[in-house]
This record gives C-alpha cells, sequence and structure tokens, in this order.
C-alpha cells in the first residue's frame, strides 16, 4: 500500500529505524489504540495496515500495540507516519504473549452453585420418603399374627383401625413425594435453562503478539502512526462468470468476463469495514530459482566401513552420502549458532496499478471479513469481449460437438487459475475451469454441447494378413470416416481432432495411408499422433474426414493399445 508523508507549515521529519535501535531507558508507555484501515489480501497470505491517531508528549514514548495474531511475519513489521513536528521512529520489537484464561460469569456460575445443592437437599428427601414408602409398605403386608406386641395375634377388632393407619402413612408419604418430585423436576428445569442461557467462556485462542515501537520526540505534538505486517491463513481465490450471447439473428456474438474473489481468512482478527485490495502476486513463494547443480552418473561401488568422523568420498553412493550428510547435520545443530548481523530495515511500499509483473484490485468500498473461515465473494472486475466461436468435437472419444469461443487475453492483469460458471444465452450451462491465462495469450472456454453439428465417425476398413511360412509378420489396416454437417443457419467453423497410435518400438511399425485426409494441423497440444482439421462449415454442409493406417508387428507377439499421458 502506498503511503505519502505530508508536511505542515511546523515542518516534518519522519524516519524509520525498525530492529535496530534500542529503545530508552525513560520511555513512556501508550497503548495504541489501533483500528484496521486496510488489507490487501494474495492468493497465500495478507497484508494488515493498522492505523492510530497520536497525541505525543515531549521525549520518548514506547507506543504498544496488543493483542494481535500470532501469525504475524515479524519480518514483515513496517512502520510509517506523518506528524505536525519533528518525529523519530526508532526500534520495533514484537513479543509472544500467552493466551488470558478464559473467564466464567461468577454471578451465574453462584446462582448454578445454589441450585446444584437445592437439588441435592431434594434428591436427599425424596430417598427418605422412599425409604419411609417402603417401610410402611412392608408393615402392611405383616399377617395379622405379627402385628401385636411380643408377636401375639392382633385381635380381629383392631385390623380396620391397623388398615387405616397403614393407608393414612402411604397416602401421606405419596403426597410428600410427589411435591418433593415436582421441586426437583423444577429445579432441573431452573439448572437446565440457566446452563443453556448463560453466557459460555470463550475458549482460548492461543498466544498473542505484542508490538512496541519506540517514538521519539523534540516537543509534544500529533500524528498517526500505520503498522502494517503479513499474516498467514488468508487468502483469495479467483472464481468467474463467463456469460456467452451467441448473437442471434444477425447479431455479433459477445463475451462477458466477470472477474470474482473468494476471500476467506482466519488469521484470529476480524476485518472489519476495511479498504480491501486482492494482489495476484503469490507473497510466500521463493524469490529466485532453484540452483541447479551438476549431475554426473557413475558405476556404483560399495562404500568402504564408516568410521565415527570419517569424511565419505564425494563419488560416495547415494545413500551413503545420504547417510554423512545425516551425520554432519546432527554435528551441526549441536554446534552454537552463529550470531545474525544486524541490518538496517528498509521500507517497503506496494504500488495498486498493474505493472509487467503484478496486478492489484482495490475493492470499492469498505469490506467486513470475519475471521471464521467464511467465504467473502467480491466482484472486482468485467470485460466484454467479441469471441470467435466453433465447435469442438472428438468423435472417437464422443459424438458431441461442443460449442467453443476463442479470445485473446488483453488486460493488464492475468486470469488466474479458477472456477468458472458458465452460461449461454442466458442460461446456465454448468461449471469449469478456468487455466491460467497470461496478458496477450489466447484462451478457449468450452459453452456445452452444440446440438445443431452433427459429428458421425464410423469404421470404414478393417484387413488383417495372418502370416505365412515366407513371412513373419502380422500386418493389420483400420481406416475410418467422420461426416460433419451443419444444422444452423450460418456458416461455422468445426474443429475436428482425431488420431493415429504411434509406437516407441522398432520393432513395432505404424504407417499412415494416403487415404488419410490432410490434417489443417498436424500435431495437436503436442501430442503425437493426434491431429486435427478445421474447417468453416456452410448451413446445411457437410464435410468428410477420413483416416486410415497401416500396422505391422512381428506374428509371434500380441500388441495392445495404451493411452499416454
Amino acid at each position: 500500500m502506498r503511503s505519502q508523508i505530508h508536511a505542515p507549515l511546523a515542518g516534518l521529519v519522519v524516519s524509520t529505524i525498525a530492529l535496530v535501535a534500542a529503545a530508552p531507558s525513560l520511555a513512556g508507555e501508550l497503548a495504541a489504540n489501533s483500528r484496521i484501515e486496510a488489507v490487501m489480501v494474495y492468493p497465500d497470505a495478507a497484508t494488515v495496515s493498522r492505523v492510530v491517531e497520536i497525541d505525543l508528549p515531549a521525549g520518548a514514548t514506547s507506543l504498544v500495540f496488543s493483542n494481535l495474531p500470532n501469525t504475524i511475519d515479524p519480518v514483515s513489521l513496517r512502520v510509517e507516519g506523518t506528524a505536525n513536528g519533528k518525529l523519530a521512529i526508532g526500534s520495533v520489537e514484537a513479543r509472544t504473549t500467552p493466551a488470558e484464561a478464559p473467564q466464567a460469569d461468577t454471578a451465574i456460575e453462584t446462582k448454578l452453585r445454589q441450585l446444584r445443592t437445592d437439588r441435592e437437599t431434594v434428591q436427599a428427601s425424596i430417598e427418605a420418603l422412599d425409604a419411609k414408602k417402603a417401610m410402611i409398605s412392608r408393615f402392611g403386608q405383616s399377617g395379622p399374627e405379627k402385628l401385636a406386641p411380643e408377636s401375639a395375634p392382633l385381635d380381629i377388632e383392631k385390623w380396620s383401625t391397623a388398615w387405616e393407619a397403614v393407608g393414612r402413612g402411604l397416602a401421606k408419604v405419596g403426597d410428600d413425594l410427589r411435591i418433593a418430585r415436582a421441586s426437583a423436576r423444577e429445579l432441573d428445569e431452573q439448572i437446565r435453562a440457566l446452563e443453556q442461557s448463560r453466557v459460555r467462556p470463550q475458549p482460548a485462542n492461543g498466544p498473542r503478539r505484542t508490538v512496541t515501537v519506540e517514538l521519539e520526540t523534540d516537543a509534544a505534538l500529533k500524528g498517526r502512526i500505520v503498522l502494517s505486517y503479513r499474516v498467514a491463513a488468508a487468502g483469495w481465490r479467483p472464481q468467474y462468470d463467463a456469460k456467452l450471447d451467441t448473437g442471434a439473428q444477425g447479431r455479433k456474438a459477445s463475451l462477458e468476463l466477470v472477474r470474482r474473489a473468494s476471500i476467506t481468512q482466519r488469521t484470529g482478527e476480524d476485518w472489519t469495514g476495511v479498504a480491501l485490495s486482492v494482489s495476484t502476486v503469490q507473497s510466500r513463494r521463493g524469490v529466485q530459482p532453484p540452483d541447479m547443480q551438476t549431475q554426473r552418473l557413475a558405476f556404483w561401488e560399495p562404500p568402504p566401513p564408516v568410521v565415527r568422523g570419517q569424511v565419505l568420498r564425494k563419488d560416495a553412493p547415494a545413500s551413503a552420502m545420504m547417510e554423512d550428510a545425516r551425520q554432519r547435520e546432527n554435528l551441526a545443530a549441536a554446534a552454537p549458532a552463529p550470531a545474525r548481523p544486524e541490518q538496517a530495515a528498509t521500507e517497503q511500499h506496494a504500488d495498486l496499478d498493474a505493472s509487467a509483473f503484478q496486478a492489484s484490485f482495490r475493492i470499492p468500498g469498505r469490506i467486513d471479513v470475519p475471521s471464521d473461515g467464511s467465504t467473502r465473494n467480491v466482484r472486482i472486475g468485467a470485460r466484454t469481449i467479441v469471441p470467435e466461436l466453433s465447435a469442438r468435437a472428438v468423435p472417437a472419444l464422443d459424438p458431441t460437438a461442443y460449442l467453443s469461443a476463442h479470445f485473446i487475453h488483453e488486460e493488464e492483469a492475468p486470469l488466474l487459475a479458477g472456477e468458472i460458471s458458465i452460461h449461454r444465452d442466458g442460461t446456465f450451462v454448468g461449471n469449469g475451469r478456468m487455466a491460467f491465462v497470461a496478458t496477450g495469450d489466447s484462451a478457449d472456454l468450452s459453452f456445452g454441447a452444440d446440438d445443431r453439428i452433427k459429428v458421425v465417425r464410423v469404421p470404414v476398413k478393417r484387413k488383417e494378413n495372418e502370416p505365412t511360412w515366407f513371412g513373419q509378420t502380422k500386418t493389420e489396416i483400420r481406416e475410418f470416416k467422420t461426416t460433419v454437417r451443419n444444422l444452423h443457419d450460418f456458416a461455422m467453423r468445426v474443429n475436428v481432432v482425431d488420431q493415429i497410435p504411434i509406437s516407441e518400438n522398432t520393432a513395432i511399425v505404424i504407417e499412415q495411408l494416403p487415404a488419410t485426409t490432410p490434417p489443417t494441423e498436424k500435431i495437436v497440444a503436442d501430442k503425437r499422433g493426434v491431429m486435427g482439421w478445421t474447417y468453416a462449415v456452410n448451413p446445411n454442409e457437410t464435410k468428410e474426414i477420413k483416416i486410415a493406417y497401416r500396422m505391422k508387428w512381428p506374428a509371434d507377439r500380441e500388441v495392445v493399445f495404451q493411452r499416454t499421458n
């Protein structure tokens, strides 16, 4: 993102000395109440720019950005700023802080503990009443001879009184049980409702980062500081809408190609109301090609016995060299790492315009992208193209002719590989895959079956010659005819692809016969044996294509057709 440094009347000097100068010993701390102002999203990462308005006293101040994502790349930290006076930016320090333990709502937890205690008390009453009921029941089940004192039989005139006593006791216990169980159910409902309605403490999101920027001024001033950093766990995928108008009733065909960006992020901080841009640069890819070393082929010799500390010969086999490399890695790991020299940080600026090597798209308005991994789709551009329409068929595999649109990509930004939604004459046809198309390169998009182009492929001849006493070679001749008919009321460009087999064995000979219709494209897509015929076919016109070849191989061997990748 391009930054600008303004110069008010009081004069302005803003310097960035990141990761070099030590923090002043008497610096006061100032919490940075920052907001995310802008985000540049790459296919594999994102650069976040935070802005904070500052009101500084004279002297040294430590500006502290707290609770930042732990996915920040410390090397990518950059600080810029503007102020209405002389402001020096010193060291920039990034520290990892442990996650805070989640705190529960104490009032709700206290209420839950009280309810659970009351529930245990009611449960104890229910158990006591159950025991009392069981005892009365056992007493009522005893025979009359055991109810009187000293196990004497109870007088018959007292049986009614005993029955009434047992009945009253059971009724009283039953009423108490019903009341206790109703109280238990009510307590259970209160506990369940409170557990469901309470705000549960959020789990810790892991460690966070704190970035401290050292500032120094000669006098009190106000200004604006921008902290930018790169984070992983973010990116965008290109998506496209291809809407083809085939141009019926004399109109020319037109193709509207809409670019969309599918943005997701799990960086640990929400992007709310930010100025969002997407870039075609893959920021986490390597910056230089690998170094190719000389490769030598030699005869393998058994390695000599390896003693600890012995250095192997350079021409040792790969397995022995790998073992030696592992030993050297272990020794290097045990040795202390050399101190890294300090380097002065340089300011990094990103251009938002398309160039010869990259392109960025600024999304209009302010965009929200939450950090929950949900997808945000935004439209980033559209272009109307006048394509060349044609029908393409591979009748050896599928007799269907497919409508194809050919165009030259002339925009400054390349078309990245991504999913594409295909529409033809206002009807959704299906989904496809857009391959990478560089600026100035050509592209072909398929728009489904063209039912008005009829393609038929039939075998015409298949002749086999068995070997004789004088010749031990088997010969087979094959010939096919493909018929193409245009049922449109306008001329149509039709491309037919077919093949003859190839041989990589000198004992198998394949010859193309003169009956073959000369192809307009002898090799299609650098695939040997694959040929193409392209014709402009007028309305109701029929074209014929023939392909014929001869195969020869030793009679004592069998041959099979194999598909190569």
